[in-house]
């Protein structure tokens, strides 16, 4: 038969001790003798103590814990995209020496999102939530703010009004790679998007509008070209690059991960990256890291990146003191490669 586990209380009965000395002993606090504290952590372990985790959640008003809202696929996982290893790095780092674990909730893309931040809420997971994949309206944000639950997002959104978030200088990157285009001598310059639905999509098209704009270049949404997240997605997109009756001599990809079927999809038509097209990336990624030339990105520290968002919740949790929440841009530097070479 399959043995259930014992409480708190049948614990100290089990032991003739009171409740208070058990518990103290479980959460490793000085004011418990140290034979006492062996014998109680030896007796939970024979007898399979399970604590009451929302009951211990109700007394003490925390879990000790925060969470990371993560939107995971298999093409993603397939092409070996590390983004969410980098980033719960960083974060262990911060929250561990403070006694605080870090919860991953992973939702594949069937799921609803909000449906699945709302179950987690609801159950009292955690004590503050990290929120990624930001829509440009997100019903989640609205929701965690009329809850009073503590939060940051990765990624800007137009909902909500004032909440911490930090995202990627999506506007900064772009504006360099048209610059270095431009410098280049390219005039027709394509911008490759993944059709996933985030906020960050919408702020890279309109970056790459005002660039083009500052260099006196016009806008043709032909070159504008959506396609899925995913290798085959690369493909696409190199399909639809060779396709088009003005052919572009530069591109700029959003979801650097596109490269990948990109490149293969010129090699098939007999053509190379970096001698028919120059193509600059989003993020350095190590899904791309085999790629020939290497691919021209820009790159950040996922630790550091996780480590800020750490101390955001951690500060939010504790009750924020500063006038405004944190909004911050996220630097990134440019890691040069060769697959910008082609001159326009």
């Amino acid at each position: 038969m399959e043995r259930r586990g014992v409480g708190i209380r049948e614990l100290a009965r089990q032991l003739n001790i009171s409740i208070g000395t058990v518990s103290r002993a479980l959460n490793g606090r000085g004011e418990v003798n140290p034979q006492t504290r062996i014998r109680v952590q030896e007796a939970a372990e024979r007898l399979g103590y399970v604590p009451n985790q929302s009951g211990r959640t109700l007394r003490q008003g925390s879990t000790r814990s925060i969470a990371l809202m993560m939107r995971i696929s298999s093409d993603r996982m397939a092409s070996g995209e590390t983004f969410f290893m980098g980033l719960s790095e960083g974060l262990q780092d911060t929250l561990a020496p403070l006694g605080l674990d870090l919860v991953l909730l992973p939702s594949g893309p069937s799921h609803d999102m909000f449906e699945f931040l709302r179950r987690a809420v609801e159950r009292q997971i955690a004590d503050g939530f990290i929120v990624t994949d930001t829509q440009r309206t997100d019903p989640r944000i609205d929701y965690l703010i009329r809850r009073r639950i503590p939060f940051v997002a990765l990624g800007r959104s137009l909902s909500g009004g004032p909440h911490p978030w930090v995202d990627l200088d999506f506007e900064g990157v772009v504006d360099d790679a048209v610059a270095r285009f431009v410098k280049a001598g390219h005039r027709r310059i394509a911008l490759g998007l993944s059709v996933r639905a985030v906020n960050n999509r919408v702020v890279a098209e309109e970056a790459y509008r005002k660039a083009l704009a500052g260099h006196g270049l016009p806008f043709d949404p032909a070159l504008v070209l959506r396609v899925p997240n995913a290798e085959g997605g690369g493909q696409e997109l190199g399909s639809a690059v060779l396709a088009l009756p003005d052919r572009p001599t530069a591109l700029f990809v959003a979801q650097e991960t596109l490269a990948i079927g990109l490149y293969r999809r010129f090699a098939e038509a007999g053509l190379a990256v970096g001698r028919d097209l120059s193509l600059i990336g989003f993020r350095r990624n190590p899904s791309c890291q085999s790629l020939t030339p290497a691919l021209t990105c820009y790159d950040l520290s996922l630790q550091k990146l996780g480590a800020r968002l750490a101390d955001i919740l951690v500060a939010e949790i504790a009750g924020r003191e500063e006038a405004a929440a944190p909004q911050e841009l996220w630097p990134m530097h440019l890691v040069p490669g060769g697959s910008e070479t082609v001159r326009g």
